[in-house]
């Protein structure tokens, strides 16, 4: 009897984000990397890179408000389709800026933003954000470019995919409202409302997680504690395997009500610990 081969998923990174936020950067350093980049293909195209026999090596594709049959329905149904593909391993990867930033560099290099031709590049910006927040909401890692000049960029995007070939995983943890529902494309949801509430508490509710006063706060519940072992525990007996699955990246979420409290400093928390593991982390809180 002959034993089959199991080919390992195509691992396929999605890199969107407003026009000017750095996504032709990105791509470009991706295919150094040693990615296979292709920009701005008809979104109704893409799903047919993955048939037929599987690529030789990870694919990057950029998608922005500029495809031509671009519609925020259909990109949302484009990474579900990809998303649910078995032979497949889908990052998205967001490239986010503030309105400001983006204005001063369609100023600096007087372009004109491609869904304001004939218009200000203020209400350009506005569309392409407006059209954009959904996705931004389920990004598997979001990286601001505000501050970044290229050569940050570069090194930013080298420091989440230069290990693409050795299927390193990158971990992202996010804090997250139920308020505004669960975050799409998590791989792991942890419900975090069953703790002490600092919001009830006067002094703390202006606060955040990342406030000493509140993490003490809810420290103190006794169940605080073998909660979080355990999910750290478990954490750390999944990441391997997900790993020997050639996962490119693990999302996990932490929810409570207002997504400001509890959810926060679980995030954080759990974030230091892997990073003290030496685990590739980054941290996202959707609601602050």
């Amino acid at each position: 009897m002959t034993d089959t081969v199991k080919t390992p998923p195509t691992s396929v990174v999605l890199v969107t984000g407003p026009s000017g936020a750095g996504r032709s950067t990105a791509i470009h350093v991706l295919e150094d990397l040693g990615f296979e980049s292709i920009d701005n293909l008809p979104l109704h195209l893409l799903p047919r890179l993955l048939e037929g026999p599987a690529p030789d090596r990870p694919l990057a594709l950029g998608v922005d408000t500029r495809n031509r049959d671009f519609s925020t329905a259909a990109l949302l149904e484009l990474i579900d389709q990809l998303g649910g593909q078995a032979d497949a391993v889908l990052t998205v990867l967001y490239l986010d800026c503030d309105r400001d930033v983006l204005l001063r560099r369609f100023s600096e290099t007087r372009r004109r933003h491609p869904l304001a031709p004939a218009e200000s590049p203020e209400i350009g910006i506005e569309r392409d954000l407006d059209l954009m927040a959904p996705i931004r909401e389920l990004a598997d890692i979001l990286v601001d470019t505000s501050e970044f000049n290229v050569h940050q960029l570069r090194a930013e995007i080298e420091r989440w995919f230069a290990a693409a070939g050795s299927h390193r995983l990158a971990v992202s943890v996010q804090s997250f409202s139920y308020k505004r529902g669960v975050p799409r494309g998590v791989d792991m949801v942890f419900d975090c409302r069953f703790l002490s509430n600092p919001y009830w508490n006067k002094a703390l509710r202006a606060l955040d997680g990342r406030d000493r006063e509140v993490g003490d706060h809810i420290r103190a519940d006794a169940r605080f504690a073998p909660f979080f072992e355990r999910v750290l525990d478990l954490t750390r007996l999944l990441l391997p395997a997900y790993e020997d699955e050639g996962k490119s990246h693990l999302s996990i979420a932490f929810g409570c009500t207002g997504g400001q409290h509890r959810s926060v400093f679980l995030a954080e928390t759990l974030a230091k610990a892997l990073a003290d593991d030496g685990q590739q982390v980054s941290i996202r809180h959707r609601e602050r």
